[in-house]
């Protein structure tokens, strides 16, 4: 909220940090972070987890920068002049009519994680097995292609529920501000 309202002192430099994810090839951090994990003795699903989670950063604070530049602030002011407190206004109003983007958001960083597969390999260093890390295990052999066939597709159905989800949601945020 504070990029989008521009009151953040340096927001273009904040901005900047948080979409630098999209700058460096992901091979590259998890080649340099996985050794600094290894060093903490960071466990590595906890060291996939965080490194899929600054992997999906720029996408949510894109989605959720430009969700909030759009936002009327006169709602949060409608809601206070009624005598609403705070996290009243985020609760009831703010969320709400921002369900559509949060939605956005969390979907777009499911499917930096759902597809994953380098940071997985790499970071995960085998421990870890994946839906991406099975379908490109059964490709690797050959007469696998109905195998490969039913991964894949099992690889498409969770995203593809969660994008009918999605547009409930942003059906839904319409109405409310309409």
């Amino acid at each position: 909220r504070a990029l989008a309202s521009r009151h953040l002192p340096a927001s273009v430099l904040v901005g900047a940090v948080l979409l630098s994810p999209l700058v460096v090839p992901p091979f590259v951090v998890a080649m340099g972070f996985d050794v600094l994990l290894l060093r903490l003795a960071v466990p590595a699903w906890a060291g996939v987890v965080l490194l899929l989670t600054v992997a999906a950063l720029p996408y949510t604070t894109y989605v959720m920068r430009t969700a909030y530049g759009g936002y009327d602030q006169g709602f949060d002011d409608e809601a206070r002049t009624l005598g609403a407190s705070p996290r009243q206004v985020v609760r009831l109003v703010q969320v709400p009519v921002l369900a559509p983007a949060l939605a956005a958001a969390a979907f777009l960083a499911f499917l930096v994680g759902w597809s994953d597969y380098v940071v997985t390999v790499l970071v995960g260093g085998g421990r870890l097995v994946t839906l991406p890390l099975l379908v490109a295990s059964a490709t690797s052999a050959v007469g696998n292609e109905a195998q490969v066939a039913a991964l894949s597709l099992l690889a498409v159905l969770p995203p593809l529920a969660l994008l009918l989800i999605v547009a409930a949601i942003g059906r839904r945020g319409r109405k409310v501000r309409a």
